[in-house]
Parts: C-alpha cells; structure tokens; sequence
C-alpha cells in the first residue's frame, strides 16, 4: 500500500482496485442502503447502479458485511459531527448545547428523503449481535447513551442518569417517528419543547 493509500480513508484502504472505483462502490451502497435498506439491496444492485464489476466490490470489500460495517461507520461520524457542531455553538452551557442539537434534528427530521438514523434502523434490519454492522450500530448507541447521561451530570440533573435514558428516548422516538407520518405536522417536530420540559423537570 502506498503512502497515498494510508492517507485515503478508511474505507478505501483495505484492497482497492482504485480508489475511484472503491468510492463509487461506497457511495452506491451508502444511498441504496438508506433509501431501500440494507437487507433489501443486494450486491447485484450496488455494482450495476456503481457502474462497476462484482470482482472490484470484493477487491475493496471482503463481503457485503464488511461494506455495510464501513457506510455505519461513516454515518457514525456524521452524527458525532453534528452533535460536535452543537456543543461547539454553546461552550460550557449543556442546556443550550442540548437544545440546539435537537432543533437541529428536529429540522432534518422534516426532511422529504429523511429516513431515520441508518444505524438504528441497522439494529432493526439485524436482530444477530454479531452482525458487523450490528456491532457498530450498537456501539455508537451506548456511546450515546453515556454522552447523554454526562450532558445530564453536567447540567446539574437531580437525576443524571434517568435524563440522559431520556434525551435517548427522544431521540430514537424522532429516529422512527419522523418515517411514520408524511405530512408536514409530524410529532417529531415536538421535540424541542419536549426535551426542554425535560431538562427543566430535572434541573429545576
């Protein structure tokens, strides 16, 4: 591997016929994968709509686990992004970095192609723990779960741990809720008010 190959990320590392072709495959299956779900596409589908050979997929790819493991991932650091982006509008105030990040996904949520978190709807596709991307998705989740109770320590909540349990609550409840209902006054759009009733029921 060369010096531009150990550069290039993750994804695009392992066994690449080329990194344009390993990108091609990667972005085919991301967008097939949250559009249609993952157990729905196959790879027969990914290297058609990729344009490129069932032999490129498994140079970059040791199987379609594998692949699915690497789009999860990547969704993986979209969220922390995001989550990051919110703390860094509010330094030092958990309350406010809270709040902005849930009007941030309250306002995707009502998004025509919103599909939910990939990874828990990954959880949902694969109830077998030793699916790889099970294993990532379930992962990210405690993460989560753990970022979420320190956020509730931080604010001072009488009880920390049974706040963070219930921003994750929320969370998960626009994840799936928002795929539920197709008109404009969907109830994840009561997120906010929700989470800040909650911040204030625990933090008086």
């Amino acid at each position: 591997m060369t010096k531009n190959d150990a550069d290039a990320p993750l994804h695009l590392q392992p066994y690449g016929p080329g990194p344009r072709a390993a990108e091609k495959i990667f972005e085919t299956a991301r967008d097939l994968f949250y559009r249609e779900g993952i157990r729905a596409v196959g790879v027969d589908e990914i290297v058609s709509k990729a344009g490129v050979t069932k032999p490129s997929l498994y140079r970059s790819f040791k199987s379609k686990d594998d692949l699915v493991a690497a789009v999860l991932r990547e969704v993986e650091e979209g969220f922390w992004d995001r989550f990051k982006s919110a703390e860094d509008a509010f330094p030092d105030d958990p309350k406010a970095q809270m709040v902005a990040y849930f009007e941030g996904l309250a306002a995707r949520s009502g998004g025509a192609d919103y599909r939910g978190c990939a990874l828990s709807n990954a959880v949902v596709e694969y109830p077998d723990r030793s699916h790889a991307g099970r294993a990532v998705s379930q992962t990210h989740k405690q993460d989560l779960r753990e970022r979420l109770r320190a956020k509730a320590q931080a604010m001072g909540a009488s009880d920390p741990k049974a706040l963070g349990d219930a921003m994750m609550l929320l969370i998960e409840g626009v994840f799936t809720s928002s795929q539920m209902f197709d008109d404009d006054d969907k109830p994840a759009l009561a997120v906010v008010g929700a989470v800040k009733a909650l911040i204030t029921a625990y933090c008086p």
